[in-house]
């Protein structure tokens, strides 16, 4: 009940602050270095990495900052550092309720006009409300390349993992992304939606220690993203080929209608 109430006094708050905003309109910070900062807020139905759920199908409130630098090439190709961080509530099997605070830092360069981008990057992934005993904090680093055939756009990522969560061993996951805007829908000014669909694979040297019975899952996701009144509104739905009986019979790797609004500042 109190995260309930807790969401629609974010989704309000949101809605009222930004009456008149446009979808394309981010406010940018002043950053050090000449960089840009942005903030943004997530409310969420679930919050899901590769598919399986992280807070057993419940809620999830998210809020992300990120800097970037200005293009460090003065006469060659767009090249930027970036830092991020992210915080999310979780909830997992025995440990419970928590909080997870990601921690990255990568270079992204653009080719062919900004065509073709690549960002290759390191995350840290910390749970500071579980103990240190439960092995569950680790590293990934994460190599994604987007090409923007217009208006289609195609992303791939690779990420890898040396020891993932709860001490599982090396994960390596693959996905593929694909994203078509709606421009042939008659739309009101100032909105715009887009389709998008994703297929990923992960493969994961000790499943058992996940509670998986096997060493790899499929994962896939299809949904729309509206953006409108400052506003980004994903509603899609999202699946794993994981059995019940293979999730630690939970519901945390079932089909499920994902829903989330965000607000970039």
């Amino acid at each position: 009940m109190r995260l309930s109430r807790l969401a629609w006094c974010i989704v309000v708050w949101i809605l009222w602050a930004v009456p008149g905003a446009r979808a394309d309109e981010r406010e940018r910070w002043a950053g050090p270095f000449g960089g840009q900062f942005h903030v943004n807020f997530t409310v969420a139905s679930d919050y899901a990495q590769s598919g399986i759920s992280n807070t057993q199908n419940k809620p999830a409130f998210q809020v992300g900052i990120d800097w970037h630098s200005p293009y460090l090439l003065e006469n060659g190709p767009p090249l930027r550092l970036y830092v991020t961080g992210f915080g999310s509530n979780v909830n997992f099997p025995v440990l419970g309720s928590g909080v997870e605070i990601d921690v990255a830092g990568g270079v992204k360069l653009g080719l062919l006009d900004n065509k073709l981008n690549f960002d290759l990057s390191y995350v840290r992934y910390l749970y500071p409300y579980y103990p240190a005993s439960a092995g569950i904090e680790y590293g990934e680093v994460a190599l994604r390349v987007d090409y923007d055939f217009g208006p289609l756009v195609a992303s791939g990522s690779l990420r890898w993992s040396p020891d993932t969560i709860f001490q599982a061993g090396q994960t390596w996951n693959k996905r593929l992304l694909v994203s078509v805007p709606l421009t042939f829908v008659g739309l009101p000014d100032g909105v715009r939606m887009k389709l998008y669909g994703s297929l990923g694979n992960v493969w994961v040297e000790n499943p058992a220690l996940l509670q998986l019975q096997g060493d790899n899952w499929w994962y896939w996701q299809v949904g729309v993203v509206t953006s409108v009144w400052g506003l980004d509104i994903m509603l899609a739905y999202t699946d794993t080929n994981i059995e019940v009986a293979g999730c630690g019979y939970t519901q945390a790797c079932a089909g499920r209608i994902f829903a989330s609004i965000t607000k970039v500042f």
